[in-house]
């Protein structure tokens, strides 16, 4: 099992490359399920596998001018200053026994899993649906207003801090429709942000955790290698269609483990 984790993690890092976002959200399934990982500490290795693997993701796209520096500013500080305080404030006073019902115990490791689960649902109905909405061809930097974010990155924000995962697939029709970012600006701003939010929510669970750093450097190793590979194969593979096929397996996956979950 161990060794199609680690078969995972480049697929992680792959899948990245070649639709620009998406693939990290099989970080916590491929910890939890894969490597054996406790859910919560797994939510806090995502962190840090999807925040590296970003941010070498961004920077390709800023060398070519992708990011816009003022969206991933008023953008970030809203979900940056939440992720962060979720993680070290409110992640360790979660109880590991939160409620029980008819003599059914919800524990926190079920919830984490469950909440996962149905946020692959959201996701993959939201690649599966994708338009291929090829954006606005002139970025509009009147449309960039800090407290016009502010709620929509507080959200992003609570969802990275409690679940590890980036929000690609919230943030990049944000991007396009509320501040009129062209297609590819989106993507590379949508990196941006999620390596922030991320490696701050890592930075948050410093001391709560014990982590094996050997490990999680070697598994955002292999995903950031896979990154390359993806961006090699993307300018092969048609990127609608592949989404759409991602997205039918992230459905497939969120429908597994909630159904793994309620029935374990």
């Amino acid at each position: 099992m161990e060794l199609f984790g680690y078969f995972a993690s480049a697929l992680i890092g792959i899948s990245l490359g070649l639709i620009g976002g998406g693939g990290s959200i099989l970080t916590v399934p491929v910890m939890v399920y894969l490597f054996g990982v406790q859910p919560l500490l797994a939510t806090s290795y995502s962190l840090f596998i999807v925040g590296s693997t970003s941010l070498i993701g961004s920077l390709s796209y800023f060398r070519q001018g992708l990011v816009s520096l003022k969206a991933s500013l008023f953008f970030g500080s809203a979900s940056v200053i939440t992720v962060f305080a979720t993680r070290k404030f409110l992640v360790p006073i979660i109880p590991k026994e939160i409620i029980t019902i008819q003599g059914f115990t919800v524990t926190e490791s079920f919830l984490t899993m469950v909440l996962f689960g149905l946020l692959m649902l959201v996701a993959s109905i939201s690649m599966i649906l994708d338009k291929n909405t090829a954006g606005y061809e002139k970025e509009c930097s009147d449309c960039i207003k800090f407290f016009k974010l502010l709620g929509y990155g507080i959200g992003i924000g609570l969802v990275t801090g409690l679940l590890g995962a980036g929000g690609g697939f919230l943030l990049i029709p944000a991007l396009v429709f509320l501040i009129k970012l062209p297609m590819k600006k989106a993507v590379g701003t949508s990196l941006a942000i999620i390596a922030m939010n991320s490696l701050f929510g890592f930075a948050g669970d410093l001391g709560h955790f014990n982590i094996k750093w050997g490990f999680l450097l070697t598994i955002t190793a292999i995903a950031a290698a896979g990154i390359f590979v993806g961006g090699f194969l993307s300018k092969k593979i048609p990127g609608d269609k592949l989404k759409k096929g991602f997205g039918w397996f992230v459905l497939v996956m969120g429908i597994y483990i909630i159904i793994k979950e309620v029935g374990s």
